[in-house]
């Protein structure tokens, strides 16, 4: 039975993606496992299915990953992500590019007790890895935004929904990517997803009907490529009849052979684009013969989010956000968060910040405060703060980025300053924000298995040296880097203007870690465009080469990409 079935989309108040039986079933087989019931690779295949990833260390340690539907968190949450990176991780958890949390270093047999405390919280691990559907993302600007068409928010929580434990979601012959967005630009990278859902609308004979621009196949890794059209505008109630009849498609001819090339652009590589919409359009009609699936909404007149109530809760004062986040600094392993909570603002530092993670809301009165984290990770201290922040300044929820960072909404801009204290106080406040400073990055090798380069000591080295140049991410407005450990492009290197894609070579005779410098590549409404290798370098070698190579790719023309500054300038036009 699929999630959706007998459960309503209701916005802030959205019921548990949770199921305490996918927990009992995860006991159950690892018992099997552990009696020599079921081989390695049954248990490998059914331990991914339910968000657990055997990490590259010989000893037990295991990568857990938690699906955050559309990015979004409530209090609760927040506090439970503290809590299982707090009492089964190493203190801290890790914003992934397709709005998951990731915990590494998780021990076999505490996966089910994490699992049981996420689902109190209503969220879930189910179908975060494997031959699955994965975490369908939106938007973080979603509701909020001056420029977007409409909302997507209820459209993507419905499909999440529709998809969730449905019968062909767990079985699929490889991964599967979904991502909306509302924008004129897009902020989550529709274009390199299986489905890519775009917000439209069309006006006939005076009536607007809201709808959806969808691409197909799109990907990156080896094969590179941008989804291709297969709706210009398809009528909102429709969607999840057409995502389910392009799952089946591919449920149905996928390669369940050849791992390399058993995503969906690679079946549609292989029958090409007409016989693909053929295979199409016959299980979109054996779907609608069976009855078209419905929203749990007109989709005319979806949940619009709605200013909140007032705030009950007061901000955390200052003092007490230092005392929670100063004793609570991560020892690893692997590289930790640097923790330096302050008491004070330095002069023009609220200036600074607003500039870069500020941007007004298409409702008077309210603003958009991006947190910056570095490198993704939040220590279960600042889980914790962030719950109380969005309680006290904000609606009670925050949206996790594909940047990896935390956005807080319906801040009231009055209130701006007294946030970016309190995040100060959080060693949260730094500015730069979606800017070349805000380095995006996969684990790596750090824990693993496919990578081949530790992406997150490139990434630190990156944060450090563009900390010390400013002068370098103000040249550069519009630009971004991003790493990934292998050509797999975790950290969507591939779309980045700045792209670092880990490798091996061999130097004297022995394999050595190596670096493609990528540069060019960016995504907006006018296509998607891949980077092109243009250097290679390694990791040794990085702070040698720091002022050589950022000086050339800065004075490279820059891509035709998404533009912070130009979406703020779009916001406050509206």
């Amino acid at each position: 039975m699929a999630a959706i079935d007998d459960r309503e989309t209701l916005g802030r108040a959205r019921l548990s993606f949770a199921d305490q039986n996918d927990i009992d079933q995860f006991v159950t087989m690892l018992d099997r496992f552990e009696r020599g019931d079921i081989t390695p690779d049954e248990w490998r295949a059914f331990r991914l299915l339910r968000g657990t990833y055997g990490q590259r260390q010989s000893a037990d340690a295991q990568m857990l990953r938690v699906k955050i539907p559309q990015g979004i968190l409530d209090g609760a949450q927040l506090n439970a992500l503290g809590d299982v990176s707090e009492r089964y991780s190493r203190g801290f958890g890790h914003i992934t590019t397709r709005q998951n949390i990731q915990f590494h270093f998780v021990k076999l047999h505490d996966a089910e007790h994490a699992m049981r405390h996420l689902a109190e919280a209503g969220m879930t691990t189910r179908e975060a890895c494997g031959n699955s559907v994965r975490n369908i993302t939106a938007c973080p600007y979603a509701g909020v935004a001056g420029d977007e068409v409409f909302d997507v928010t209820p459209y993507a929580e419905a499909l999440t929904r529709y998809l969730l434990r449905h019968p062909l979601s767990s079985s699929l012959p490889r991964k599967f990517k979904i991502a909306f967005e509302g924008c004129s630009e897009d902020h989550i990278a529709t274009a390199i997803n299986d489905i890519g859902f775009r917000a439209r609308s069309s006006d006939a004979g005076g009536r607007v009907t809201k709808g959806f621009r969808i691409t197909v196949a799109g990907g990156t890794a080896t094969l590179s490529r941008a989804g291709q059209v297969l709706f210009e505008f398809l009528p909102a109630g429709e969607m999840l009849a057409v995502a389910e009849a392009i799952v089946r498609v591919f449920h149905r001819l996928g390669d369940y052979k050849h791992r390399q090339r058993n995503r969906l652009k690679f079946l549609v590589k292989a029958l090409g684009w007409d016989r693909f919409r053929e295979e199409f359009e016959r299980d979109l009609a054996e779907v609608r013969a069976a009855g078209i699936p419905r929203l749990p909404f007109d989709p005319e007149q979806p949940p619009v989010e709605q200013p909140p109530a007032v705030n009950t809760a007061a901000a955390p004062s200052i003092d007490h956000i230092v005392a929670q986040v100063g004793a609570d600094v991560p020892s690893g392993p692997g590289i930790v968060p640097r923790i330096d909570p302050q008491t004070r603002v330095e002069p023009g530092a609220f200036e600074r910040w607003r500039a870069t993670n500020v941007i007004p809301q298409k409702q008077a009165g309210y603003s958009i405060a991006t947190v910056t984290t570095v490198l993704g990770d939040l220590t279960a201290a600042q889980f914790r703060i962030l719950a109380e922040l969005a309680a006290g300044v904000g609606d009670g929820t925050v949206r996790v980025t594909a940047n990896q960072n935390v956005v807080l909404r319906w801040v009231k801009t009055s209130n701006l300053e007294l946030v970016h204290q309190r995040l100060t106080a959080a060693s949260l406040g730094t500015p730069d924000a979606n800017t070349l400073f805000d380095v995006t990055s996969c684990p790596g090798a750090e824990t693993c298995r496919l990578a081949v380069t530790q992406s997150r000591g490139l990434g630190r080295l990156l944060v450090d040296g563009l900390e010390e140049r400013p002068d370098l991410v103000a040249a550069a407005p519009g630009l971004d880097i991003k790493i990934s450990g292998c050509p797999n492009g975790c950290g969507q290197h591939h779309v980045a203007a700045i792209g670092f894609q880990g490798s091996l070579r061999k130097v004297g005779g022995r394999p050595a870690p190596h670096y493609f410098v990528m540069v060019g590549g960016g995504t907006d409404d006018g296509g998607t465009t891949f980077g092109q290798r243009v250097a290679t370098f390694r990791r040794g070698a990085a702070s040698r080469r720091w002022n050589g190579w950022s000086r050339s790719a800065l004075h490279r023309k820059p891509p035709r990409r998404r533009r912070w500054r130009s979406s703020a300038a779009s916001i406050r036009r509206s």
